[in-house]
């Protein structure tokens, strides 16, 4: 068991937890549906074991995530304790995640990677194109109609 890592550690939160987190100034949510205190710490990991931490508990939830990045240096009020789980070890935050000690809040795409701005800023125009290309269909059924009632 080795005590507060140096590194950064990272947490998938919902986009819903993360916004109650904004407001509150504290995250409290250990895993999908089980809060600190049912669990008695919050589930963290390192980079290299988020995507198989995806894989096992967040693929096909439905619901938006967020991957937290948060430096144990700023957390006020938890430890973070690196523990065995089977053959690995894994990071437990003892405590609330005080919003300060995130430093970076990345939303995650359907396969649990980062999204960046500009794949965020690709979908959104995919989205507008696909909305106007649907207008257009729809004025062009609309002209057809009309000429054949003349």
């Amino acid at each position: 068991m080795t005590s507060s890592p140096s590194e950064r550690i990272f947490h998938i939160a919902t986009e819903s937890d993360w916004r109650r987190t904004l407001e509150t100034g504290t995250y409290t949510t250990s895993t999908m549906g089980r809060s600190l205190a049912d669990e008695g710490f919050i589930h963290a990991s390192r980079r290299d074991q988020v995507a198989g931490v995806f894989e096992r508990y967040y693929r096909g939830l439905g619901e938006r995530l967020v991957l937290l990045t948060v430096d144990p240096a700023r957390l006020t009020d938890a430890e973070v304790v690196v523990e065995p789980v089977g053959d690995d070890t894994y990071p437990h935050v003892y405590g609330p995640i005080n919003r300060s000690a995130v430093v970076d809040a990345a939303p995650l795409d359907r396969r649990g990677r980062s999204e960046t701005m500009m794949s965020l800023w690709v979908k959104g125009m995919a989205a507008r194109m696909g909305i106007a290309l649907a207008v257009m269909a729809v004025v062009a059924v609309v002209v057809v109609v009309a000429q054949q009632l003349s």
